[in-house]
Parts: C-alpha cells; sequence; structure tokens
C-alpha cells in the first residue's frame, strides 16, 4: 500500500502557503485512472483530483452520493502507484452523517490521500451543474462537526479543504463568506468557494472578499476563460480542473470510434492513437524495453 507520509504532507501545505503568497496557484487536475494521472503527471500539474463525478461516471453510476469510501480508496491507490503526486480527494459530502465522515477520512488517508474536500451539500447530493435536481444545504453545525470528526480520524496526515456551495444555491457572496469562516474556524485548512457563473464575476467577487485567514481554492469548470495567472492575481491559492481529462477522452473515443464506423478504421480521419508500448507503460515503465 502506497501512503503520504508527514514529509510528503509538508511540502504540499508549504506549497499551497507560498502559492497565496506569490499569488501563483498550483494546479490539480482530475484524475479518474492511472493513465490520467501519468498524463498529469507529464504535463506537470501539481496535484490530482479525484473527483466525485468522474468515479461515478467511470462505475457508470449518478453523481448522487452512491459512490463510497472504497471506491474513492481504490482510486487513490491507482494514482499513487503511478504518479507521484498530492492526490486531493473529492468526499461529497461525506454521506451527510458524522459517523460517515469519520469513514471517509481514516479510509481515505491509509490509502494515502494528501488531502479531503468536503462539501456542505445536504444529504443526498447532486452534481453543481446537474439540470434535474437543485442542490441544498447542509446545517454548518452538522458540516462544522464532519470536520471536526474528520480532523479526529486523519489526525494532521491530510489537509481539510471544507467547500461550500452557498452560491451554487442562489446566496450571496457574503453569505458564503461566512459558511466558509464557520469552517475554517471547525479545523478546515483551506476554502473553496463553489461558483458557476460562466462570466467568472462572482469569483472574482469571492477572491476579493475574502479575508484571507486560510488559503482559498477555485473550481473553474464554468469560467475557463480566466487563466491560471488571473486566479492567483484575484487570491487563489490553489486552481482545481476537476474533470476535463475524462472530458477530453470521451471527445477523442466518440471521434476514433466514429472513424471506424465509417471507415472500417480507427485513424483514417487523422485521429490520433497512442501505441500499445506505451499505454503498457502506464502500469510497467519497463514494458517498452521488453517490446
Amino acid at each position: 500500500m502506497t501512503h503520504q507520509t508527514d514529509a510528503d504532507l509538508a511540502p504540499l501545505a508549504g506549497r499551497l502557503a507560498q502559492a497565496a503568497s506569490a499569488r501563483c496557484p498550483l494546479r490539480a487536475v482530475g484524475a479518474a485512472s492511472a493513465v490520467a494521472a501519468r498524463v498529469a503527471m507529464e504535463a506537470g500539474f501539481d496535484a490530482l483530483w479525484v473527483s466525485g463525478l468522474e468515479v461515478s461516471t467511470a462505475l457508470g453510476l449518478p453523481d448522487e452520493n452512491v459512490i463510497g469510501p472504497r471506491d474513492l480508496a481504490d482510486t487513490v491507490l491507482a494514482l499513487s502507484r503511478t504518479a507521484p503526486l498530492p492526490v486531493i480527494v473529492d468526499v461529497d459530502n461525506a454521506g451527510g452523517q458524522i459517523a460517515t465522515a469519520r469513514r471517509f477520512a481514516y479510509d481515505l488517508t491509509h490509502a494515502g490521500a494528501a488531502a479531503l474536500c468536503l462539501e456542505d451539500s445536504a444529504y443526498p447530493k447532486t452534481n453543481s451543474f446537474a439540470l434535474h435536481r437543485t442542490q441544498r444545504l447542509t446545517h454548518v453545525a452538522l458540516m462544522q462537526e464532519q470536520l471536526t470528526e474528520m480532523r479526529s480520524a486523519a489526525g494532521n496526515e491530510v489537509l481539510l479543504i471544507a467547500r461550500t456551495e452557498a452560491l451554487i444555491c442562489g446566496t450571496s457572496v457574503s453569505e458564503a463568506i461566512d459558511r466558509a469562516q464557520a469552517y475554517t474556524k471547525a479545523g478546515a485548512d483551506a476554502v473553496l468557494i463553489h461558483s458557476k457563473d460562466a462570466s467568472g464575476e462572482q469569483a472574482l467577487a469571492t477572491g476579493a472578499a475574502w479575508p484571507g485567514t486560510v488559503p482559498l481554492v477555485t473550481v473553474p469548470t464554468a469560467f475557463a476563460h480566466l487563466s491560471p495567472e488571473r486566479l492567483g492575481e484575484a487570491g487563489f491559492a490553489l486552481a482545481i480542473y476537476a474533470n476535463q481529462l475524462s472530458r477530453a477522452a470521451l471527445a477523442a473515443m466518440r471521434r476514433a470510434a466514429a472513424s471506424f464506423t465509417a471507415t472500417g478504421s480507427f485513424t483514417s480521419d487523422g485521429t490520433p492513437l497512442s501505441d500499445v508500448a506505451d499505454l503498457l507503460q502506464v502500469a510497467d515503465p519497463a514494458a517498452r524495453a521488453c517490446l
């Protein structure tokens, strides 16, 4: 089993603080497989993000509190075997209870997670971008108790990121900040105030209003036009590109499949394919030499 050590965690915490001070955010990217982890490492990302959406989708399940800590832990182990990058795990609302939050924290810490991200959605959660259901917020006090219990279970081995869905649910920036500050009092090491405002103005307003007691995290899915540099200037210490690699893979698979359906060849329209040796090397670096 692969574990993050205190030595592994200290650079992550230190680099997050440095990124906040330098106004130059660390970049994490969603990785639901060892293949994605290898791509992320080769591209120079700073960390990996285990997305609840990506893991759910990979298992053919809806992003609605269906996956559990073992599903996430298995993914953490696969990534840790492949890429020496800190792994940040999206635990959604950790089952919406204090006892389940403890189990998520314990299992994922032992699997090697460097950070856990807990959100304040009410159980059962729904994806922030879903059109068929509306996200609801849980009570601040419950979120605080979950964070306290997660800290107890994980000790100081993991960073705790508290994510509020307040803006997703239509509240004001000030209310979202009030929730985030309440979570820092319960032990959160960083906060993520999620926004799906496509203009990015809401996120920038959040950065301007945040008092800066702990580092600020963003997921710029809806406002991808804002560069990492611009996000850093706005006060964000970590930018999580949560699902772009899965979306790129889906588009590429559809293109290759369509090419085969039309012509009998996966590459007739110029679609690139990695060779088999490249794929084998993800899990076994010696495989290329053996071919």
